[in-house]
């Protein structure tokens, strides 16, 4: 008895002391997991917890995303979990996002699977039309995305037809010409066998590198009134905030740059920017929710702390981060080198054998010939030869009747003949007989010439034997060859303040360095449109490929405004219009 109430009082113990747990369900641009997490859990044990299973080191980047009532939300680091304001039913969804965007994507993504998660992201962002993309852009994009899913080109494997089930291009863009998707695929599959030996993450790679010049990459754009209640486009990226007409998410009507912000703070639904020079004027705007002042603070103080760091040597992890993936990038191109070095001995042995094999056929097909040129000549020497003997035959028969009519005129010329009429039909016997003769003597000397001439043909057949002889046992000397030996060959292998007063919250940038950040970031915009230069080129060449097949009538507003950018030669880099200097008064847009 006393045991048995010891036993359910361990038991009741036991049972106390497992925590509580929920269900988390994560949804990845690729991937689905779940998670059991405990009720005092916080945002950030969740978030380590699902980047130590992504293997994903570069975290700042990314965030975990939940809605409500319709507003985008992030999750709170410092916050539990449950304390948000998320759907209770288990499994709690998050979805793992790209949080914040870099400015160059090359020099910033270290990691492979950090590419690869921004590269599916930016990828559905176009397709979805969210950022808008040019319809050559899109094209030159789509035959990236190619490359990185199918490999390198191989028309024996990617015929026609194999791009039917893949969605590669925005629907405003096939819409907008009078093409059919067997001609889109060909446009597509002619650049995309340019991208010949870029491995998967080359390929993502150079897809960012694109996708990061379009104007809408990376911005949260988020619906504000000025003072005078003019509906508004706020947009929140790497580079500062901008404010945008809100039909026109293209072209900022005026921007602010990290470097020149002093502070940005809201009260409730009021939000104000104040720049850097004293002298400028300070920017406020109303939102709709106080919910959407929280967020912009907050993509405001994560893109302002990255674009700081951006900007500073880089940390002692990021150090050993680039390292390690130079070492893995240098390691993957040494196998890639083998692999090639390897393809290419396959291909060249391939080749040597498809020659040997073709060699050998054509010897065989001069040695069938051969055989069938001596047959040939030997049936006609047989032929000739029995010819010549029947030749030789009649020729003796003759020869062998001429004499006897020879000996029948000399027998009658013996023979007397008594009457005239004896001896006249005798005359006309022996005229008779002696042209007989005359006849068979021709004949006979014709015969002798015919034989004489198939003679000389027998020995010419005979002749052209021998050669047909000689001519097939030099065939066969060349036909017979000595094997490659086979030899392995061993390759090689190979900060700001943060405060919260009288229910309203704001967040100073210090303006350390400031003019110095100005005078390096025009530099890299230069830098950076040179680089651009080529590639514009390109796009350039397919877009004047295409236009002939543009349906006028289809152009949307983006479109339109995209046109007008790039007649007046503007770009995402060259139309950030700053803020004058004019007095300490609010901005009127």
């Amino acid at each position: 008895m006393a045991g048995a109430i010891a036993s359910r009082m361990s038991f009741s113990s036991l049972k106390r002391k497992q925590p509580k747990t929920f269900t988390v369900r994560i949804m990845t641009m690729d991937a689905e997991m779940e998670f059991n997490c405990e009720v005092k859990w916080k945002g950030k044990d969740l978030f380590d917890l699902v980047c130590r299973t992504l293997g994903l080191r570069e975290t700042w980047f990314f965030g975990l995303q939940y809605m409500i009532k319709d507003t985008m939300a992030w999750l709170k680091m410092d916050k539990k979990v449950l304390d948000h304001d998320v759907p209770k039913e288990e499994p709690v969804t998050f979805h793992f996002l790209a949080k914040f965007y870099p400015e160059n994507a090359e020099e910033e993504l270290v990691q492979e699977i950090t590419q690869h998660l921004f590269f599916l992201q930016v990828k559905k962002q176009i397709l979805d039309e969210k950022i808008y993309c040019p319809p050559e852009a899109s094209v030159l994009l789509a035959s990236y995305a190619v490359q990185a899913k199918y490999g390198d080109y191989d028309p024996t494997v990617h015929k026609r037809g194999f791009l039917a089930q893949e969605e590669l291009l925005p629907k405003r863009v096939i819409n907008l010409y009078q093409m059919t998707p067997e001609m889109w695929e060909e446009r597509i599959t002619a650049w995309y066998g340019q991208h010949r030996g870029r491995a998967r993450d080359e390929a993502e790679m150079e897809y960012l590198k694109i996708a990061q010049d379009l104007e809408m990459y990376g911005v949260n754009y988020f619906a504000i009134r000025n003072k005078k209640g003019t509906e508004l486009l706020l947009g929140v990226d790497a580079l500062g905030l901008h404010i945008y007409d809100l039909e026109n998410k293209l072209t900022p009507k005026i921007s602010f740059p990290w470097n020149e912000i002093r502070n940005v703070s809201y009260s409730d639904k009021e939000f104000t920017i104040k720049p850097l020079d004293k002298k400028t004027d300070v920017f406020k705007f109303n939102s709709s929710k106080l919910r959407v002042n929280k967020l912009i603070l907050q993509l405001c103080i994560g893109n302002h702390d990255l674009f700081m760091r951006r900007r500073k040597a880089d940390s002692l992890e990021v150090q050993q981060m680039k390292a390690q993936a130079r070492e893995e990038k240098a390691r993957k191109q040494m196998e890639r080198q083998r692999l090639a070095r390897e393809k290419q001995m396959r291909e060249e042995a391939e080749r040597t054998r498809d020659e040997l094999e073709r060699r050998l056929l054509q010897l065989k097909e001069e040695a069938t010939m051969a055989n069938e040129a001596l047959m040939r000549s030997e049936e006609t020497a047989d032929l000739l030869a029995e010819k010549a003997q029947i030749t030789e035959e009649e020729a003796k028969l003759l020869a062998q009747k001429a004499a006897e009519a020879e000996q029948e005129m000399q027998r009658i010329k013996a023979t007397a003949i008594r009457t005239e009429d004896e001896k006249r039909l005798m005359e006309q016997k022996v005229l008779e007989a002696e042209m007989l003769a005359l006849k068979m003597a021709e004949e006979s000397e014709r015969r002798a010439k015919e034989a004489d001439q198939l003679k000389q043909d027998l020995q010419e057949a005979r002749d052209s034997e021998r050669r047909a002889k000689q001519k097939l046992l030099e065939i066969t000397s060349k036909s017979s060859y000595t094997p490659m030996n086979s030899s392995t060959t061993t390759l090689p292998a190979d900060l700001p303040t943060f405060s919260l007063i009288s229910e309203s919250l704001s967040f100073d940038f210090k303006d350390t360095d400031m003019k110095r950040l100005s005078m390096e970031i025009e530099k890299e915009k230069v830098e950076y449109m040179e680089k651009s230069k080529h590639l514009q080129e390109q796009l350039n060449e397919l877009k004047t490929e295409i236009e002939a097949l543009k349906l006028k009538e289809r152009e949307t507003a983006m479109d339109i405004l995209h046109n007008e950018n790039s007649d007046r030669g503007n770009s995402k880099h060259n139309t950030i219009k700053k803020p004058q200097a004019q007095g300490r008064r609010p901005i009127c847009i």
